[in-house]
């Protein structure tokens, strides 16, 4: 069974930065694609950021981070990052870790979730 815990979210100042971590048990993490998403209130969930399998040499970004936002992976942790800096108001979200045995497109391309974790941006 393929697990995702998600950490490091919080309450942050606009202009402040977070990272959130995603540890995967229970699979092969790096032949996982693995990617971050953000649901807002009242809002659908929207692709942050993706990562590609193995190395990770291929990364995505949607525009309203670019920029802001680094994702990496450590497959010797099981781990994939999520560095967050200057961030903004519209960032305020909970944040999906999640798992793709391809390469990701929407969610539809997820096999794997986390349960979520807030981030919280004040202004």
């Amino acid at each position: 069974q393929v697990q995702l815990v998600e950490s490091g979210g919080g309450l942050v100042q606009t202009g402040g930065s977070l990272r959130l971590s995603c540890e995967v048990s229970g699979g092969t993490f790096s032949t996982y694609a693995m990617a971050w998403f953000r649901q807002a209130p009242g809002r659908l969930r929207e692709l942050v950021a993706d990562i590609t399998s193995w190395s990770g040499v291929m990364t995505y970004y949607a525009d309203s981070v670019k920029g802001r936002f680094t994702i990496s992976r450590d497959n010797a942790k099981n781990t994939v990052y999520l560095q967050m800096n200057t961030l903004k108001p519209e960032d305020t979200a909970v944040y999906y870790c999640a798992a793709s045995h391809k390469i990701i497109g929407t969610s539809s391309d997820i096999a794997y979730w986390g349960q979520g974790t807030q981030v919280t941006v004040s202004s």
